[in-house]
């Protein structure tokens, strides 16, 4: 057995006091550094801490740039409606609209019809368009547009609506004038007439009107061509029409066909069409023609036209051939009316009465004399010379050729005012 000393166990219990004091101060101060919740450090970010943050920090800078790299593969869309750019062409549209469409009206009508008990009934009619040319309330459209109407309707661009009556119209031309009533104190919008004969082929044109319902529609498009003479459904030939690419709808007909400065050259009328629907080539009726149509229907309800006082049947082979004449195209002058002004011009009649057609026959003429053109232009069939007189008026001069004895000669007629 090992005996301690006095002094040996004084020294063990200093060493083992000491080791334990330095044990503790150094969980100690491990414990400090670590909590932080501790009052020193309430400004301090622990180490661990601090590392983690920097990682995490790092991820997110990482994925910035992953994603910035992928938006340089998608386009950037950006809008600025206050710095909205428009071409020439975009901007004349814009303003030949603006000044134009309140001035353009939708017209309905309604029809009389028959029931299944054979009674009267109203019933829808057609559609199409008119320009306001009058702050009065006159109307032009076309006459097929109001045809056989026994109400007709004009619609504002505000959706007002009032009913409107003939002024006058023009088959020859297929112009129509109506007249609606606005209220008092209403200030309508109009369109002025443009000068047609100054058209250019190649030359701008704007469409207004109402297809398919669809109010106050614009369409753009070029003069193709001019001077078209076009057969329309009553087959009256309209001479000088314009032709145009623009699209003229269902609808659209009656409404102006307008200049890139909002004047009128031409009223919409009709389109030819070899598949049926609405793509085919448009016809308007000139501003110059136009323009002399409704100031006669507007002064005397009709327009005043220079007639020749004749009885005329269109020649034909069969004709030709009974007669024994050397041509079969033109206009023969079956009787001429006594103390006219074809009788002062002496010009012939016939003199062989016939009886000519099978269903509905009639008594014409041979032997008189054969119209074959009026100032040089040739005349082939009747709705050719009605055409070449449809622009003149009474008083004015004219010069027939004739086909009389198998030859040509030259006739000047005064033209005079159809009375009928």
């Amino acid at each position: 057995m090992k005996l301690y000393s006095k002094h040996h166990i004084v020294i063990a219990v200093v060493i083992t006091a000491a080791i334990v004091g330095v044990l503790s101060f150094q969980i100690a101060f491990n414990i400090k550094n670590h909590n932080p919740q501790t009052p020193e450090n309430n400004n301090q970010e622990p180490e661990g801490q601090i590392t983690e943050l920097i990682s995490h920090k790092t991820e997110e800078s990482i994925t910035e740039q992953k994603t910035s790299a992928e938006d340089d593969f998608i386009p950037k869309i950006s809008v600025s409606a206050s710095d909205t750019k428009y071409t020439l062409d975009e901007q004349q549209n814009i303003n030949v609209y603006e000044k134009c469409n309140e001035a353009v009206v939708n017209i309905t009508t309604q029809v009389m019809g028959v029931n299944w008990f054979l009674e009267p009934v109203v019933e829808s009619g057609g559609s199409g368009s008119g320009s306001i040319i009058d702050s009065r309330g006159y109307v032009v459209t076309n006459v097929h547009v109001v045809s056989g109407a026994s109400k007709i309707y004009i619609s504002l661009s505000d959706g007002s609506q009032f009913e409107g009556k003939v002024v006058g119209l023009d088959e020859e031309s297929d112009i129509a004038v109506l007249k609606f009533t606005p209220p008092q104190g209403t200030v309508l919008k109009t369109i002025a007439f443009g000068d047609s004969t100054a058209l250019k082929v190649g030359q701008k044109v704007i469409a207004i009107g109402n297809p398919f319902g669809l109010e106050r529609t614009m369409t753009t498009g070029i003069v193709s061509g001019l001077g078209r003479p076009i057969q329309n459904s009553n087959n009256t030939i309209i001479r000088d029409m314009i032709q145009t690419d623009t699209a003229i709808n269902p609808g659209n007909s009656g409404g102006p066909l307008l200049d890139t400065s909002g004047k009128m050259i031409g009223i919409n009328t009709m389109i030819y069409s070899s598949s049926g629907n609405s793509a085919g080539v448009g016809f308007a009726v000139p501003a110059a023609t136009a323009q002399r149509v409704v100031n006669d229907l507007l002064r005397y309800g009709s327009v005043q036209r220079g007639i020749i006082q004749a009885e005329l049947v269109q020649m034909n082979t069969a004709i030709a051939n009974y007669a024994n004449l050397d041509i079969n195209r033109g206009v023969l002058v079956s009787q001429v009316i006594s103390g006219g002004n074809a009788d002062k011009a002496a010009i012939k009649g016939g003199t062989q009465a016939v009886r000519y057609g099978s269903r509905n026959p009639r008594t014409i003429y041979l032997g008189g004399d054969i119209i074959v053109a009026i100032n040089g232009e040739k005349v082939s069939t009747l709705a050719d010379y009605l055409s070449l007189l449809e622009s003149k008026r009474p008083g004015e001069s004219v010069t027939l050729t004739l086909h009389r004895n198998r030859k040509n000669i030259d006739v000047p007629v005064v033209l005079v005012a159809d009375t009928k």
